[in-house]
């Protein structure tokens, strides 16, 4: 068991198939190296009702999250296709104003002091990213993209779900390591 965590890597972008049959599903999962850092921030509200002079009862509501992904640089072809952009014949990106942004899931894994964290955030929309240009110093500083996420909960077996994160154990041998090989769903039983 886990006493800390640290360290992002092995990121993975699967965009949401809409043409399959069966929903929701996913395209194949594509690598994006160069992860530097991933920020999720809980949305959602707690409400409390009163009664016999005190809280009585209260409930949370689940609205996703909001996240930066910083990456060293998102290739143009995810960026195309995530925000809805183009790559003309030159070989330019070009950003254009009224793109459709395309749902993925995110998929990526955090070590851990005895294992690693293999962790999937099933429905998420991007923004267009943020990227600071400066000049060269006496030190070289990359610069990185920063993309602003959206995910909200989406339903898979007859329940609304935001995320899912596995550790390696004796009986999830097979799904563990094919994690990154496609969009790992809950597994119900009856």
């Amino acid at each position: 068991m886990n006493k800390v965590t640290f360290g992002l890597e092995q990121v993975h972008i699967a965009f949401k198939d809409t043409a399959s049959q069966t929903q929701p599903a996913w395209e194949n999962p594509e690598a994006i190296p160069g992860a530097v850092r991933f920020t999720p921030t809980a949305q959602g509200q707690e409400t409390t009702f009163y009664a016999d002079n005190g809280p009585y009862f209260t409930v949370t509501s689940n609205n996703g999250y909001t996240a930066e992904l910083e990456m060293a640089l998102v290739p143009d072809a995810v960026l195309a296709e995530m925000l809805g952009w183009e790559i003309d014949s030159n070989g330019m990106l070009v950003e254009v104003a009224d793109g459709i942004q395309k749902e993925f899931a995110l998929m990526g894994q955090v070590q851990g002091d005895s294992k690693n964290r293999r962790f999937v955030y099933y429905n998420c929309k991007a923004s267009r990213p943020a990227k600071e240009h400066a000049t060269k110093g006496e030190t070289v500083e990359p610069a990185t993209d920063v993309l602003n996420l959206v995910i909200l909960p989406i339903e898979v077996g007859g329940k609304n779900i935001v995320k899912g994160t596995m550790e390696l154990s004796e009986t999830n041998a097979t799904a563990y390591n094919g994690f990154f090989s496609s969009v790992t769903v809950p597994v119900t039983t009856p």
